[in-house]
């Protein structure tokens, strides 16, 4: 009987230890034949409901992007371009300010290799992804393929090897991708929607310009003249207005074509194409400002207009063609400029974003036609046509160093800073008031005795969101502009300067402990854990360990709202010694330091690799935020918890932890 309860003892408390082990992700997979040389590996996984992992593609400084590696592949195969993944779902995150893509319930990737060794039977592929809730977990799956077992267009499955504490197994499933749930169409429905407005708005900048304005009453008046009744003139307009429509709508497709729908969402975080993006804004900047004009070759507008005077419907076509070619100095910057923003958002977003830019730059043509009389209330062409032609160069500018600073933010380069961004962005709109209040003129200007109404109104525009964002140099939020400059964590200080911020001098570095560092609020932290428990041992204090992660987005809610809490900030300040043990930290442990987990039977190799590997050892969990309390002889203070919102009950915590070590 003693033995019976003693083992059931066992039993519970074997069952206890493994609850806080957390699997949110299932894993299956299966290989598919396509030739002698080329095969599909496809993976599935089922997310449990509210979890979501994040997509090969989510922007870097958010949460961790999903990694495919392959073990093996030197001389034995390669991959054919990246995995191909299910629908995914967008969001912006306002904690790390970017907009992260990820997958909800399902997610399928397919992946195509190559093989170039004909003796080689294995293929060992990786998957490495983040997974978040209200905590956030690493998660790392090998799985393991023979060549050699399968067949021509057979659909074989294979055991999982895993790289977790639990084990999955794979199976045969149908290979059509997973689709998102209702809520993850309805948003990217929204950010189609979001392209169609900007684009459409861009078209009516576009009709400002002093390429496009003239041409309305010249080309509504030659409809109304040359048609022999008014309806007629009308009809011919239309023809004309949907004809733009086209020439357009067609440039979008070519460039989905081109690049194709999935390949476009990379774009975003490409470092050549986001450098390129900036190059090719700053000449379309350039170009607005009056440095030079961007021309088409005259032979082509030659040629079109030719073939526009044949009348009928195909002249008018090429009439609307030669538009576009014509008006290309003013309208290929705008046009471009879409087309970079709508290629990084992928799918259809170029053809949707060339359908909005098209319809407002063919309305008025249609309008007019219809409405000759309307053509008296237009205003004369001049010198603020060059206006807006200027105004639209500076936006260009401004917008350039988005892309640069993607690129910096990518690399890790830290040449492209919050601080610097947003001074550069004070720079550009700084000047650009000076220039509509008058006291810059540029080539292309006009003599100006005096400014308009609306000038001096768009000019105290400018230098109201100049002001706004000079704050931001100290630390400011500036959630005006949120998403455009980087991150608040992405600065020289990133928890702001000047009274009370996170600048450090000289004098106190060397009052901080060695290997410590300024944490959150500017919490002493130790990111080892042996140096913390040996501070924390010579000071007599209880430890508090931190599991968190760089990429953790509640750990940073956990640091923003509960931490600031006064009471809570003097405890973490003066009662215990905190250790913060970054779990997707991915610096190498030296050789002699990595090893093989004897719990979960991974290899470890990074340092966020240790500290992950010793939370699911130690404390049984593997999820982030998680926070334990122990003494001097390393034992719990009291049960750990992890993500806690509420400041009273996350207090009551700390203080139950800190009595029991008084004892």
């Amino acid at each position: 009987m003693k033995k019976t309860a003693l083992l059931f003892f066992l039993l519970l408390s074997f069952i206890a230890g493994k609850a806080q082990i957390i699997e949110p992700v299932k894993w299956t997979s299966k290989i598919e034949k396509k030739s002698d040389s080329e095969y599909v590996l496809i993976f599935n996984a089922t997310i449990e409901e509210n979890w979501h992992m994040y997509s090969q593609f989510s922007a870097d400084g958010g949460g961790l992007p999903l990694l495919v590696e392959f073990n093996n592949a030197e001389n034995n195969f390669e991959p054919v371009g990246q995995a191909k993944e299910s629908e995914t779902h967008k969001e912006y995150n306002d904690i790390f300010e970017v907009e992260e893509t990820f997958f909800s319930n399902k997610a399928e990737l397919q992946q195509t290799i190559k093989v170039s060794n004909a003796d080689n039977a294995l293929v060992q592929v990786a998957l490495k992804y983040q997974v978040c809730k209200e905590s956030c977990i690493q998660g790392e799956n090998l799985f393991v393929f023979n060549l050699k077992e399968v067949t021509s267009h057979e659909v074989k499955s294979f055991e999982e090897v895993i790289v977790q504490p639990e084990t999955n197994k794979s199976e045969v499933k149908d290979s059509t991708p997973a689709t998102g749930d209702d809520n993850k169409k309805k948003d990217d429905e929204r950010g189609l929607f979001t392209i169609f407005i900007i684009a459409f708005f861009s078209g009516f900048a576009a009709l400002l310009t002093p390429c496009v304005f003239p041409m309305i009453p010249m080309t509504v008046s030659f409809f109304t003249k040359q048609s022999k009744t008014k309806a007629a003139g009308i009809k011919n307009a239309f023809i004309y207005g949907i004809s733009i429509i086209v020439i357009y709508v067609v440039l979008g497709s070519l460039v989905t074509a081109i690049f194709g729908a999935d390949a476009l969402n990379a774009l975003s975080t490409n470092v050549i194409f986001n450098i390129a993006f900036f190059v090719l804004l700053v000449v379309f900047a350039s170009s607005f400002l009056g440095a030079f004009e961007i021309m088409l070759p005259n032979s082509w507008a030659n040629k079109v207009d030719r073939q526009a005077d044949r009348g009928g419907i195909i002249g008018i076509l090429f009439m609307a063609l030669a538009l576009a070619i014509v008006s290309f100095s003013c309208t290929g910057p705008i046009v471009g400029t879409l087309l970079v923003e709508a290629a990084s958002k992928g799918g259809i977003a170029p053809i949707v974003g060339m359908f909005g830019f098209s319809l407002a730059l063919a309305l008025p043509f249609m309008l007019f036609a219809m409405f000759p009389g309307w053509l008296n209330s237009l205003p004369k062409s001049g010198g603020w046509l060059n206006t807006v032609k200027v105004f639209l160069g500076f936006l260009e500018l401004a917008f350039a160093f988005k892309f640069l600073s993607n690129a910096d933010l990518v690399l890790q380069m830290h040449i492209l800073e919050r601080e610097t961004f947003l001074a550069i962005w004070i720079a550009v709109f700084g000047v650009l008031s000076l220039y509509l209040f008058g006291k810059i003129t540029l080539p292309h200007d006009s003599p100006l005795q005096s400014i308009s109404v609306g000038r001096l109104f768009m000019g105290l525009l400018t230098l109201t969101f100049t002001i706004y964002l000079i704050p931001g140099l100290w630390g400011a939020p500036l959630k005006l502009i949120s998403g455009f400059p980087p991150p608040m964590h992405y600065s020289e200080s990133p928890h702001g300067f000047g009274g009370g911020g996170a600048v450090v001098s000289s004098s106190e570095d060397t009052k901080l402990p060695k290997g410590a560092k300024l944490g959150a609020h500017n919490i002493i932290a130790f990111e080892d854990y042996a140096e913390g428990l040996a501070y924390a041992k010579e000071v007599n204090k209880p430890v508090m360990i931190d599991f968190t992660g760089y990429a953790c987005v509640n750990c940073r809610k956990m640091e923003d709202y509960v931490w600031s809490d006064e009471r809570i900030m003097s405890i973490l300040k003066n009662d215990i010694v905190l250790i913060s043990l970054y779990v997707d930290y991915k610096k190498e442990l030296p050789e002699s330091e990595k090893y093989i987990s004897e719990t979960t039977g991974k290899k470890i190799e990074t340092i966020g690799n240790k500290w992950s590997d010793f939370e699911i050892t130690r404390y049984k969990a593997n999820a982030q935020p998680y926070y334990v309390l122990i003494n001097l002889e390393e034992e719990k203070l009291n049960d750990p918890v992890g993500y806690t919102p509420d400041v009273e009950e996350y207090l009551e915590w700390l203080q139950s932890g800190i009595a029991n070590f008084k004892k």
